[in-house]
């Protein structure tokens, strides 16, 4: 056997081995069945501009320098994009991913409302698997779990402060349907090894950039008014306690669900999410979620570099233009 194929052998080995060890962990998943019986094959409209995207996750963490290594080069592969002695931004192409800086206090409970993961998409499947490969080889215990949700393959892990990681690629948008205004998602299992196998070594282009945010909110009504009818998301699906909401059409931008945290009131202040980011593409558009944040009579912060504002459980939101 070749040096090359040993190594690959026993990476893949690496992945098996980590699947079997974390065999018994619960790893959320939904299925979103469809009727086909007066299907609307559309996406639901989003007040949202159709441009709009996700930008940087801010974590608020212990050790910066440990959870850079594991979101940069040794791990998820981001560059680092600035750093000072208690923060450290780290994107792709001068693009913002996950910032991190220090924080004080206990990590979040897993009954707390706050981050359940932040979801990181990849441009193609060799990009992804390049990824896959530094991550289980680095950081083995970390891997949680992995599905094909027809919309996308996921790939779910633990950061070393245990912060919950979605690596992922999107299935080709034509292939995704719509049936009755949701978007027909499954959790059908995805072998890593095979994954892998296919995509390691191959062509790719484009850069990972930050595709979705998920959170653990106490209450799905809750979430849908703050996200959908204040915000402007659309909602997208909504199945087994969890709301998934976008805009333009993307499968989700933002998810809410109440899997072990229903009920829960405000956050505790302490690690984990410090805030999230969406980006819109026009100063009017800016404007239009300020109105309807007037309108809705929450409180919020004009800043240099756009809004921010807090949903019913103290996550904070930052709006920013392009």
């Amino acid at each position: 056997m070749s040096s090359s194929l040993r190594t690959r052998s026993w990476i893949w080995g690496v992945i098996a081995l980590v699947a079997v060890m974390v065999a018994g962990a619960v790893v959320a998943v939904v299925t979103v069945s469809a009727n086909a019986t007066g299907a609307q094959d559309e996406a639901p409209q989003s007040a949202l501009h159709a441009d709009t995207r996700m930008g940087a996750v801010e974590l608020k963490v212990r050790d910066v320098a440990a959870m850079a290594a594991y979101y940069g080069e040794n791990g998820v592969g981001l560059e680092v994009l600035s750093e000072i002695a208690d923060a450290m931004v780290l994107g792709v192409d001068g693009e913002e991913v996950i910032r991190l800086t220090t924080g004080g206090g206990d990590p979040p409970s897993p009954t707390d409302a706050g981050l359940y993961h932040s979801a990181i998409v990849f441009p193609d499947g060799p990009a992804l698997a390049e990824a896959l490969v530094r991550v289980a080889t680095q950081y083995p215990g970390l891997f949680q779990g992995a599905s094909d949700h027809s919309v996308s393959e996921a790939f779910y892990f633990a950061d070393p402060e245990g912060n919950g990681v979605e690596l992922y690629i999107d299935t080709p948008r034509d292939e995704w349907v719509w049936q009755e205004g949701q978007v027909v998602m499954g959790s059908a299992p995805l072998d890593a090894n095979a994954f892998i196998q296919e995509h390691l070594g191959g062509a790719s282009a484009g850069d990972a950039t930050m595709g979705h945010v998920h959170l653990k909110v106490g209450d799905i009504d809750q979430a849908r008014e703050f996200y959908v009818d204040t915000l402007g998301f659309a909602a997208t699906a909504e199945v087994n306690s969890a709301l998934f909401m976008s805009a333009g059409g993307y499968h989700h931008h933002v998810a809410a669900n109440t899997w072990g945290s229903a009920g829960a009131g405000a956050r505790p202040e302490g690690l984990g999410l410090g805030q999230f980011t969406v980006v819109l593409p026009a100063a009017s558009e800016l404007d239009a979620v300020v109105e309807r944040l007037q309108m809705a009579g929450l409180p919020f912060e004009q800043t240099e570099r756009g809004v921010v504002v807090a949903d019913p459980w103290g996550n904070e939101v930052h709006l920013t233009v392009e």
